[in-house]
Protein backbone atom coordinates (compact mmCIF):
# COMPACT_ATOMS: atom_id res chain seq x y z
CA UNK A 1 0.00 0.00 0.00
CA UNK A 2 2.85 2.42 0.86
CA UNK A 3 4.41 1.67 -2.55
CA UNK A 4 1.10 2.36 -4.33
CA UNK A 5 0.67 5.67 -2.51
CA UNK A 6 4.23 6.66 -3.39
CA UNK A 7 3.73 5.87 -7.07
CA UNK A 8 0.37 7.70 -7.08
CA UNK A 9 2.05 10.81 -5.64
CA UNK A 10 4.84 10.53 -8.23
CA UNK A 11 2.21 10.14 -10.98
CA UNK A 12 0.35 13.28 -9.89
CA UNK A 13 3.61 15.19 -9.46
CA UNK A 14 4.66 14.28 -13.00
CA UNK A 15 1.32 15.32 -14.53
CA UNK A 16 1.10 18.66 -12.70
CA UNK A 17 4.72 19.84 -12.77
CA UNK A 18 6.31 18.11 -15.74
CA UNK A 19 3.53 18.15 -18.34
CA UNK A 20 5.77 20.25 -20.63
CA UNK A 21 8.74 17.91 -20.35
CA UNK A 22 7.75 15.68 -23.25
CA UNK A 23 9.49 12.43 -24.03
CA UNK A 24 8.90 9.41 -26.24
CA UNK A 25 8.08 6.28 -24.28
CA UNK A 26 10.16 3.28 -25.32
CA UNK A 27 10.13 0.02 -23.40
CA UNK A 28 13.18 -2.13 -22.84
CA UNK A 29 13.72 -4.56 -25.68
CA UNK A 30 14.49 -8.26 -25.35
CA UNK A 31 15.85 -10.70 -27.92
CA UNK A 32 13.62 -13.32 -29.56
CA UNK A 33 13.80 -16.24 -31.98
CA UNK A 34 13.47 -15.36 -35.67
CA UNK A 35 9.84 -15.52 -36.79
CA UNK A 36 8.26 -14.11 -39.93
CA UNK A 37 6.16 -11.20 -38.71
CA UNK A 38 4.02 -8.84 -40.82
CA UNK A 39 5.45 -5.56 -42.04
CA UNK A 40 4.74 -2.72 -39.64
CA UNK A 41 2.35 -0.07 -40.87
CA UNK A 42 -0.10 1.97 -38.84
CA UNK A 43 -3.46 3.67 -39.34
CA UNK A 44 -5.32 6.17 -37.21
CA UNK A 45 -8.18 5.15 -34.94
CA UNK A 46 -10.33 8.26 -34.49
CA UNK A 47 -14.01 7.36 -34.24
CA UNK A 48 -16.56 10.12 -33.82
CA UNK A 49 -17.63 10.67 -30.20
CA UNK A 50 -14.83 8.45 -28.85
CA UNK A 51 -12.85 10.58 -26.34
CA UNK A 52 -9.44 9.37 -27.48
CA UNK A 53 -7.45 8.53 -30.61
CA UNK A 54 -4.30 6.52 -31.42
CA UNK A 55 -2.55 4.67 -34.21
CA UNK A 56 -2.74 0.89 -34.51
CA UNK A 57 -1.29 -1.75 -36.90
CA UNK A 58 -2.96 -2.56 -40.21
CA UNK A 59 -2.76 -6.27 -39.29
CA UNK A 60 -5.07 -5.67 -36.30
CA UNK A 61 -8.84 -5.11 -36.05
CA UNK A 62 -10.65 -2.66 -33.77
CA UNK A 63 -13.75 -4.20 -32.18
CA UNK A 64 -16.26 -2.59 -29.85
CA UNK A 65 -16.12 -4.38 -26.52
CA UNK A 66 -19.39 -5.76 -25.15
CA UNK A 67 -17.85 -7.73 -22.26
CA UNK A 68 -14.56 -7.65 -20.38
CA UNK A 69 -14.07 -11.08 -18.81
CA UNK A 70 -16.90 -11.11 -16.21
CA UNK A 71 -17.68 -7.40 -16.40
CA UNK A 72 -19.94 -5.28 -18.59
CA UNK A 73 -18.53 -2.01 -19.99
CA UNK A 74 -20.04 0.98 -18.20
CA UNK A 75 -19.88 3.17 -21.32
CA UNK A 76 -19.69 2.70 -25.13
CA UNK A 77 -16.04 3.75 -25.35
CA UNK A 78 -14.38 0.40 -24.62
CA UNK A 79 -12.51 -1.14 -27.53
CA UNK A 80 -10.51 -4.27 -28.29
CA UNK A 81 -7.53 -4.44 -30.65
CA UNK A 82 -7.58 -7.95 -32.11
CA UNK A 83 -4.53 -9.65 -33.65
CA UNK A 84 -6.08 -12.75 -35.31
CA UNK A 85 -2.79 -14.21 -36.55
CA UNK A 86 -1.39 -14.20 -33.00
CA UNK A 87 -4.58 -15.16 -31.18
CA UNK A 88 -4.03 -12.03 -29.11
CA UNK A 89 -6.05 -9.02 -28.04
CA UNK A 90 -5.43 -5.70 -26.32
CA UNK A 91 -8.37 -4.76 -24.08
CA UNK A 92 -8.91 -0.99 -23.77
CA UNK A 93 -11.27 -0.02 -20.96
CA UNK A 94 -12.16 3.67 -20.63
CA UNK A 95 -13.62 5.36 -17.55
CA UNK A 96 -14.77 8.90 -16.86
CA UNK A 97 -13.21 10.24 -13.67
CA UNK A 98 -16.02 11.23 -11.33
CA UNK A 99 -18.57 9.24 -13.32
CA UNK A 100 -20.78 6.50 -11.95
CA UNK A 101 -19.67 2.89 -12.20
CA UNK A 102 -20.66 -0.63 -11.29
CA UNK A 103 -18.18 -2.72 -9.31
CA UNK A 104 -18.32 -6.43 -8.65
CA UNK A 105 -17.99 -7.43 -5.00
CA UNK A 106 -17.07 -11.00 -4.09
CA UNK A 107 -19.42 -12.73 -1.67
CA UNK A 108 -18.63 -15.34 0.98
CA UNK A 109 -19.96 -18.11 -1.27
CA UNK A 110 -17.59 -17.11 -4.08
CA UNK A 111 -20.21 -15.39 -6.24
CA UNK A 112 -20.19 -11.71 -7.16
CA UNK A 113 -22.79 -8.98 -6.81
CA UNK A 114 -22.91 -5.59 -8.49
CA UNK A 115 -22.38 -2.47 -6.42
CA UNK A 116 -22.65 1.09 -7.70
CA UNK A 117 -19.95 3.65 -7.00
CA UNK A 118 -17.99 6.63 -8.28
CA UNK A 119 -14.89 6.49 -10.48
CA UNK A 120 -12.47 8.23 -8.16
CA UNK A 121 -8.99 8.62 -9.65
CA UNK A 122 -7.11 7.09 -6.72
CA UNK A 123 -9.53 4.15 -6.66
CA UNK A 124 -8.96 3.41 -10.34
CA UNK A 125 -5.18 3.59 -9.88
CA UNK A 126 -5.48 1.16 -6.98
CA UNK A 127 -7.67 -1.15 -9.11
CA UNK A 128 -5.07 -1.10 -11.90
CA UNK A 129 -2.38 -2.24 -9.47
CA UNK A 130 -4.66 -4.89 -7.97
CA UNK A 131 -5.57 -6.29 -11.40
CA UNK A 132 -1.88 -6.55 -12.26
CA UNK A 133 -1.01 -8.14 -8.93
CA UNK A 134 -3.56 -10.90 -9.53
CA UNK A 135 -0.75 -12.47 -11.56
CA UNK A 136 1.50 -12.78 -8.49
CA UNK A 137 0.91 -16.53 -8.13
CA UNK A 138 2.38 -17.25 -11.59
CA UNK A 139 4.57 -14.18 -12.12
CA UNK A 140 8.33 -14.35 -11.71
CA UNK A 141 8.41 -10.55 -11.46
CA UNK A 142 6.18 -7.49 -11.74
CA UNK A 143 7.80 -4.23 -12.77
CA UNK A 144 6.08 -0.87 -13.20
CA UNK A 145 7.42 2.28 -14.83
CA UNK A 146 6.07 5.80 -15.15
CA UNK A 147 5.92 7.36 -18.63
CA UNK A 148 5.13 10.76 -20.13
CA UNK A 149 4.87 11.02 -23.91
CA UNK A 150 5.39 13.85 -26.41
CA UNK A 151 1.58 14.26 -26.48
CA UNK A 152 1.54 14.90 -22.72
CA UNK A 153 0.07 11.49 -21.99
CA UNK A 154 1.10 10.23 -18.56
CA UNK A 155 0.65 6.73 -17.22
CA UNK A 156 2.22 3.61 -15.79
CA UNK A 157 3.32 0.52 -17.71
CA UNK A 158 3.41 -2.93 -16.08
CA UNK A 159 5.66 -5.72 -17.32
CA UNK A 160 4.76 -9.08 -15.74
CA UNK A 161 7.35 -11.85 -15.99
CA UNK A 162 6.60 -15.57 -16.05
CA UNK A 163 3.53 -17.43 -17.30
CA UNK A 164 1.01 -14.63 -16.82
CA UNK A 165 -2.08 -14.41 -19.04
CA UNK A 166 -1.68 -10.63 -19.29
CA UNK A 167 2.05 -9.93 -19.22
CA UNK A 168 1.75 -6.38 -20.58
CA UNK A 169 -0.59 -3.90 -18.90
CA UNK A 170 -0.77 -0.12 -18.62
CA UNK A 171 -3.00 2.79 -17.74
CA UNK A 172 -3.11 6.43 -18.82
CA UNK A 173 -4.92 9.40 -17.30
CA UNK A 174 -5.05 13.18 -17.16
CA UNK A 175 -6.15 12.76 -13.48
CA UNK A 176 -9.24 14.99 -13.92
CA UNK A 177 -11.45 13.58 -16.70
CA UNK A 178 -10.05 10.57 -18.59
CA UNK A 179 -8.74 7.18 -17.45
CA UNK A 180 -7.88 4.32 -19.80
CA UNK A 181 -6.44 0.91 -18.97
CA UNK A 182 -4.92 -1.50 -21.49
CA UNK A 183 -4.05 -5.20 -21.17
CA UNK A 184 -2.52 -7.56 -23.73
CA UNK A 185 -4.12 -11.00 -23.53
CA UNK A 186 -3.39 -14.24 -25.40
CA UNK A 187 -6.26 -16.68 -25.88
CA UNK A 188 -4.02 -19.65 -25.18
CA UNK A 189 -2.32 -21.37 -22.25
CA UNK A 190 0.39 -18.93 -21.08
CA UNK A 191 3.94 -20.09 -21.74
CA UNK A 192 6.61 -17.45 -21.46
CA UNK A 193 9.08 -19.22 -23.77
CA UNK A 194 6.68 -19.75 -26.67
CA UNK A 195 4.94 -16.37 -26.31
CA UNK A 196 8.01 -14.19 -25.82
CA UNK A 197 8.74 -13.58 -29.55
CA UNK A 198 5.14 -12.48 -30.17
CA UNK A 199 5.03 -10.46 -26.94
CA UNK A 200 8.18 -8.60 -27.96
CA UNK A 201 6.80 -7.97 -31.46
CA UNK A 202 3.51 -6.63 -30.11
CA UNK A 203 5.35 -4.60 -27.48
CA UNK A 204 6.52 -2.29 -30.27
CA UNK A 205 2.88 -1.85 -31.34
CA UNK A 206 1.86 -1.09 -27.76
CA UNK A 207 4.66 1.48 -27.54
CA UNK A 208 3.40 3.05 -30.78
CA UNK A 209 -0.17 3.12 -29.45
CA UNK A 210 1.00 4.90 -26.29
CA UNK A 211 3.23 7.36 -28.14
CA UNK A 212 0.47 8.35 -30.61
CA UNK A 213 -2.35 8.36 -28.04
CA UNK A 214 -4.31 11.61 -27.55
CA UNK A 215 -7.25 12.63 -25.39
CA UNK A 216 -10.14 14.46 -27.04
CA UNK A 217 -12.97 16.64 -25.68
CA UNK A 218 -10.87 18.22 -22.99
Amino acid sequence: MVRKIGILILFLFTVVFFIDCNSTYTSKKKGYFKIDFPERKYVLFDEEDIPYSFEYPVYANIVKDSTFFDSTPENPFWRNIDFPQFNARIFLSYKIIGGSATYKIKQADGTYRDSSGINYFDRMVNDAFNLTNKNESVASSIKDSLFNTQNNITGIFFRVGGNAATARQFFMSDTTRHFLRGALYFDTTPNVDSLRPVQDFLQVDIDHLINTFKWKNK
